[in-house]
């Protein structure tokens, strides 16, 4: 395979290191391990359980003892129970273009403009994880994945994934290269390694971001015991410039120049820039993560009739085991250490750079830092749906800890690392979960968990979901309700936390969250209408300072949303409105976001080449966005001195993307409607100007 074309532009070490990696994966298919049967991926249990995408716990006892088709299997576990839930295997080619925009798909998120760059939505029903997600520092990044996300396979032959895409000249390239490997070793037993590395030197100066992560992982089905385990590492470092001087560059670039020229992006005067002054925000991570459970049952035998001639019947006798009940442990390790280093200092000719405090040294940043490590581990019970006709639900028990322990700089020392105070914190909980999966009209589930000791103490969490499935007029017509409670602690950081700018140890309340949710759809019409409302009461946030508030009044969040696609022969156009309210300042969103993708979906050459090509819009109304403070790494409310609004501007981008056999590739046109105009999608950072984009994605069964 040449594999080694896609390496030419990286940095020479880095360059070596996946060098290292590609031969590693060239040596592999030598080895002597085992191979899966080839009418055979997995064992009768796993393909029962395989084929439902479920939240909560609870597993299907049906048996099929047909053999699975040997195409590939993938899928993902749950963070807390080990539940599978199968995921597609990532070979569709609609909307291949869009994997790489850090606005997202349909353009929900703000950003710096720079790949890799920290974001936040402006659509509020995204914001799903944001409570008592302890280390902040990595929530704003779409390159840090959750150990959930994680992608398992289980197959006959070795697979290995190769993508690669690439945007911009040499001075402001941005890149991202993925590579995914994994093989079984008998049919029970796969294991694999996942490597991605993403390099954007950025468009405007100072603005570089440099990410990299691996992860190694492993998974067993047996009959009786499951297993799953990942090793993941990350590194992310960004370049922080501070946002555009004057918005004029962007809006109105002839004032500036006084009608006499145009400005490149990269002749734009960014706030952190002068004489070599930097500043970066760093942050590392190790995550291990490992859930298993041990089912106990009963066998059942049953009896097959297999016709072999006109006058002879074989008959076939099956034993197959029926779990009743599962023990589960889920055990994870998280690592971390963020970084913030600064060159500037009080004798830089830099305006309005400066923050309201200084608390360890005048003259820069050396190094701000805090480790944060987390321990966690769950133990359950469930007692499995349909193992018998009166089991309708599956039902678990459970009893969850974790212990924090984070560094932080002490309040007196200059030099980073030196005399750093710890504190520890745990947390117990006491849950419950109830699920039906089974049936084809209704399924629900719920789950609870109530803090016994710790900062736990006082907190809880109850959460659930209902969905009923049935056909009208021709159609089928999927009713979903979702519904949850939460009474949580602020995350750590908000609590505690030391730099040489900011620092605070506040006691803060619970925060408070309630929400009902609508959902209804429909399939042949491709309609989807979805509406929800949600009180909060202590919502905690950074304001105008960057400093960490509760308002304890109650507020109200108001969201609608519908999605309409549209089908004529080969001409499609997908459609999405979002409509929300938000009825506090603390949390200011957009009314309106807005979605459209008009294009060809086609075949040619007898159906050997798949092609997609089209124009898509994505736009969100006025408003006065969060701004980005480069010292936290974090989204805060803007000062009331110099607040501007952002939005109100249509991102157009014309793309095609192409299948043949395994191999995906596109080219798009990205910001095509570039104009003076209000490119922002945060307060004095710009959006990237016009440019081509270009990707590949290769699949080998081999």
């Amino acid at each position: 395979m040449h594999y080694f074309s896609f390496f030419r532009t990286f940095a020479p070490m880095k360059r070596r290191l996946l060098y290292l990696f590609v031969i590693f994966l060239q040596l592999l298919p030598l080895t002597a391990w085992g191979q899966v049967n080839e009418n055979t991926n997995l064992d009768s249990q796993y393909g029962a359980t395989l084929g439902k995408q479920n939240p909560l716990p609870g597993d299907s006892i049906r048996v099929n003892s047909e053999d699975i088709n040997p195409m590939p299997v993938q899928w993902s576990v749950d963070g807390s129970f080990g539940y599978i839930n199968t995921i597609k295997v990532d070979t569709m080619l609609e909307n291949f273009s869009m994997r790489n925009l850090n606005e997202g798909a349909t353009g929900h998120y703000n950003h710096l403009g720079n790949l890799g760059s920290p974001r936040i939505s402006h659509v509020w029903s995204d914001r799903t994880d944001d409570l008592g997600n302890q280390m902040i520092f990595l929530t704003p990044y779409a390159f840090y994945k959750s150990p959930d996300s994680q992608c398992f396979t289980n197959a006959r032959l070795p697979i290995t994934k190769i993508s690669y895409f690439k945007a911009g000249s040499s001075v402001s390239k941005e890149e991202n290269f993925g590579l995914y490997f994994t093989r079984n070793a008998g049919k029970r037993f796969s294991v694999g390694f996942d490597i991605n590395y993403l390099y954007a030197r950025g468009f405007y100066q100072y603005q570089a971001d440099a990410d990299f992560n691996a992860s190694f992982f492993a998974s067993y089905i047996g009959t009786h015991y499951e297993a799953h385990g990942m090793y993941r590492y990350y590194y992310m470092k960004v370049q922080e410039n501070g946002g555009i001087t004057d918005d004029r560059y962007i809006t109105d670039p002839e004032a500036v120049a006084e009608g006499t020229r145009q400005f490149d992006a990269k002749e734009m005067p960014v706030l952190f820039d002068n004489s070599g002054a930097a500043a970066f925000n760093r942050n590392r991570s190790h995550e291990v993560f490992f859930t298993h459970n041990y089912k106990i049952g009963f066998t059942r035998h049953r009896e097959e009739y297999v016709v072999r001639d006109s006058t002879k019947t074989d008959t076939i006798q099956h034993e197959d085991f029926i779990p009743v009940s599962k023990f589960i442990h889920t055990f994870s390790i998280q690592s971390n250490k963020h970084t913030f280093y600064s060159s500037l200092d009080s004798s830089r000719n830099v305006s309005n750079w400066r923050y309201a405090n200084t608390y360890l040294t005048n003259n820069f940043t050396s190094a701000d830092s805090t480790t944060y490590t987390s321990i966690k581990n769950l133990f359950g019970i469930s007692l499995l749906e349909g193992f018998n006709k009166y089991a309708k639900a599956g039902l678990t028990a459970f009893l969850e800890h974790e212990f924090r322990e984070v560094s932080l700089m002490p309040y007196d020392s200059l030099v980073a690392g030196s005399g750093m105070e710890t504190i520890r914190e745990n947390e117990v909980y006491a849950g419950g979960a109830l699920s039906k999966k089974e049936g084809n009209l209704l399924h629900y589930s719920a789950l609870g968990k109530v803090g016994l000791l710790g900062e736990a103490l006082g907190q809880f969490d109850f959460h659930g979901s209902l969905d009923l499935n049935f056909a009208l007029f021709g159609d089928t017509v999927q009713l979903v309700a979702r519904g949850k409670v939460q009474n949580k602690l602020p995350a750590f950081y908000y609590r505690h936390f030391r730099s040489n700018h900011f620092r605070w140890d506040n006691d803060l309340d619970k925060e408070f969250r309630s929400r009902v949710e609508g959902e209804l759809s429909w399939v042949r019409t491709h309609t989807r209408l979805r509406a929800g409302i949600e009180n909060i009461k202590n919502y905690t946030y950074l304001n105008s300072e960057a400093l960490p508030t509760q308002q304890a009044k109650n507020f109200q969040v108001f969201d609608f949303q519908i999605n309409q696609d549209f089908r004529v022969g080969v001409l499609h156009w997908d459609n999405e409105v979002v409509y929300q309210h938000s009825t506090s300042e603390a949390l200011p969103l957009p009314d309106l976001s807005l979605y459209s993708n008009l294009y060809l979906n086609t075949y040619l050459a007898k159906h050997v080449m798949h092609v997609q090509m089209g124009v898509d819009v994505r736009y969100f109304s006025e408003y006065y966005a969060p701004t980005y403070t480069a010292a936290l790494g974090q989204y805060n409310l803007q000062s009331e001195e110099d607040k501007v609004s952002i939005g109100g501007y249509p991102l157009v981008s014309a793309y095609v993307n192409v299948r043949v056999k395994k191999t995906r590739f596109f080219v798009q046109m990205y910001h095509l409607n570039q104009s003076n105009g209000k490119y922002f999608t945060v307060p004095h950072y710009p959006l990237n100007p016009s440019l081509l984009k270009m990707g590949l994605s290769i699949y080998f069964y081999d």
